[in-house]
């Protein structure tokens, strides 16, 4: 920690003390990030990893047991299915559904992903912008992918409200999780870091509502909404405290969130 950090030392143990407590294997069962834990190989993981956090809504319970029936409609297999589904396949999605997630939504995802994977072997590719040198944080990242996975012709309207943007000033909850997931690299074997051209230094925090009600508590965040501003103050804050890796606090504020530790 830097010793010009103004944060007090109290939040600096605290923040310390949890995220070793929570970022161990032990975490993984009881959390969405087990789904892309059954599967080895990389695209599978991808696939996996990036559904689960988009369904990630509500209790936990009830979002590992929609990504376990999701991942048995695509036979265990995602890639796979991904790459070589025929049209007959696809029936069986037709009723499935989480929360505003419907089969309109998921099929639309299975034909970009079927669409992407035929011209790139990682799912990264879709986040990396052409061109681009490197930046301070992912949000070029996380625009470049919107327009991407809207991009295709047939993309239904509603679909967008899955795939958040800074550009509309959301926070980004969901992909800022998955792209923890794909990029953090630590030996703990909870994360992946399993891409490599994205840094961790680049991601930024998700603000889900434990993390944001306990970084409040602690005075990690100013700003009184939500938004894509919230999520990069609370970043900033962290890489006060690790530069190189601040959203491995992440750990920490959602535990504690899990807690109770503000009531």
């Amino acid at each position: 920690m830097p010793a010009n950090s103004p944060l007090s030392g109290y939040v600096t143990e605290l923040l310390e003390a949890k995220y070793e407590q929570y970022n161990r294997p032990d975490f993984i069962p009881h959390d969405p990030i087990s789904i892309p834990h059954r599967f080895s190989l990389k695209q599978d993981i991808e696939l996996m990893g990036f559904w689960a956090s988009v369904l990630a809504w509500g209790q936990r319970k009830t979002i590992i047991n929609k990504c376990q029936e999701l991942s048995t409609l695509l036979d265990h297999a995602p890639y796979d299915f991904v790459l070589n589904h025929q049209e007959s396949d696809l029936k069986r999605f037709l009723a499935f559904k989480h929360r505003t997630f419907n089969a309109t939504d998921t099929l639309y995802f299975l034909h970009f992903f079927q669409e992407f994977y035929k011209k790139h072997d990682s799912l990264e590719e879709a986040f990396l912008v052409p061109g681009q040198t490197p930046e301070t944080t992912v949000e070029p990242n996380l625009r470049y992918f919107h327009d991407l996975f809207c991009g295709l012709d047939d993309f239904p309207a509603r679909t967008r409200k899955h795939i958040a943007t800074p550009a509309r000033k959301s926070s980004c909850k969901r992909l800022n999780m998955f792209l923890r997931w794909m990029v953090r690299q630590d030996q703990r074997g909870v994360d992946f870091g399993i891409w490599t051209r994205l840094r961790p230094s680049q991601l930024i925090c998700p603000c889900d509502v434990h993390v944001d009600r306990v970084a409040r508590h602690l005075g990690l965040i100013t700003r009184p909404q939500t938004d894509w501003l919230t999520a990069t103050e609370l970043t900033s804050t962290l890489r006060q405290l690790d530069p190189a890796d601040p959203v491995k606090y992440d750990f920490a504020l959602f535990g504690l969130g899990v807690e109770g530790f503000v009531k």
